[in-house]
């Protein structure tokens, strides 16, 4: 019972391997395949279609049928997508069902996912875990998941045989090993059934906390950010210096998104140690390591510079594995457990709505430079880092005098 979760954590892993191993590829599409960079930034913004809509029912459905259905269907999703993907050799087709499909798999991981590995990681299942447990081991096996799946996609399309087939075939045994061992955990999430009252099914499907005003005033502000800075990282910024590194384009691409990746997992258990109940400290941290990121990222286009692109995207990613974390860990104090997934597939909705900036920074490069572009996004997370700085003691969730944290770990 005490490790049931790592099952879970898995599924997580792998469904995050699969949303991720495409995005060190978007060069090989680019360079080998010919597709333009906006039909290459278009590959990323189908996942996204897929991820966002999904977010904001999986939640709802986990709450009436139960958690492990749920999470299993997005196993297979990422199967699914996977072998759509292993067959998009045959055109864009294929690559856009794929992606979007990938998009589906990862949304069901990190709403119902997370919740299911928070539930997981406390009384009965985890009496020893510390509060906030749950919120990091979900956001460190995505982003594991997230960093490996690039990495290896990576080095398989720059030096294995099949470039266009090999990563996929890989993800696809990886991920279908896993579903045995997600039979066999605890479901925590009992189906029962839909009620007659059809006000009282569309309940189920709400989420009162995103109108709580800590919810608007500091949660919000920061979440596009989680994934927009990563998406900046390793999908812009490849494509802004990459013309210096010839056939190394792939293999530069792919460090850059497991750099990304990999700060943001190692500097995750420093988050947890950043959180506080009576403030948002964690936040404006990581917001202002997100706007130094950025600036190093205007720097690095407009010298064209591979190093200060690398140096870009470690900052970035370490902005993003403290926002990750310190955000979930406030919409925990927000709601109780009954409206967690919601809110967690709700967050990470809005998360991902970042992830379509490279799409919308590529669409406006015939306008203005990179340069100017990332310089624009620096004066907008400054604004978002002083609202959030403004209301950080503001509408806390929680008596101050709480007696322990394990009064709002939930």
């Amino acid at each position: 019972m005490k490790r049931s979760w790592i099952a879970v954590a898995a599924a997580m892993f792998c469904c995050g391997w699969g949303g991720n191993q495409f995005t060190p590829l978007l060069v090989m599409y680019r360079e080998t395949a010919g597709y333009s960079v906006l039909t290459v930034d278009e590959f990323l913004g189908a996942y996204v279609v897929g991820l966002a809509p999904a977010l904001l029912i999986v939640g709802g459905l986990s709450n009436r049928f139960g958690r492990r259905p749920l999470l299993i269907a997005g196993v297979l999703c990422s199967v699914l997508a996977s072998a759509l993907l292993a067959f998009g050799v045959t055109g864009p087709l294929l690559i856009f069902l794929g992606r979007f499909v990938s998009g589906v798999a990862v949304a069901i991981a990190m709403a119902v996912g997370t919740t299911w590995t928070k539930e997981l990681s406390e009384a009965p299942y985890d009496p020893s875990a510390d509060p906030g447990t749950g919120a990091r081991r979900a956001a460190l096996s995505l982003t594991l998941g997230f960093g490996l799946g690039a990495g290896v996609g990576g080095v398989l399309a720059q030096w294995g045989p099949w470039p266009m087939v090999t990563p996929y075939v890989v993800h696809l045994a990886l991920t279908t090993a896993v579903l045995p061992l997600l039979l066999r955990s605890p479901e925590t999430r009992h189906r029962h059934a839909a009620p007659a009252d059809p006000d009282v099914r569309r309940a189920g499907f709400k989420v009162p906390a995103v109108r709580h005003p800590r919810f608007l005033r500091v949660v919000l502000p920061m979440t596009p950010w989680v994934f927009g800075a990563a998406g900046v990282a390793y999908a812009t910024m490849p494509q802004v210096v990459g013309g210096r590194l010839g056939h190394w384009d792939l293999a530069y691409s792919t460090l850059l998104t497991v750099c990304t990746l990999g700060a943001g997992a190692a500097v995750q258990p420093i988050a947890r140690r950043l959180d506080r109940l009576t403030d948002a400290r964690a936040i404006v941290v990581a917001m202002a390591i997100m706007c130094c990121g950025l600036g190093v990222s205007v720097l690095g286009a407009q010298l064209h510079s591979p190093l200060l692109a690398l140096l870009a995207a470690v900052v970035l990613g370490v902005a993003y594995g403290i926002a990750v974390v310190s955000g979930l860990l406030e919409i925990q104090r927000l709601v109780p457990p009954s409206e967690l997934a919601g809110i967690t597939g709700v967050y990470y909705a809005v998360a991902y709505i970042g992830f379509l900036l490279p799409t919308v920074l590529a669409a406006l490069s015939g306008v203005a430079g990179y340069p100017v572009l990332l310089g624009c996004l620096v004066v907008i997370a400054l604004a978002g880092t002083t609202l959030i700085a403004v209301s950080t003691r503001a509408h806390l969730p929680i008596a101050l005098n709480a007696p322990d944290r394990s009064e709002v770990a939930t």
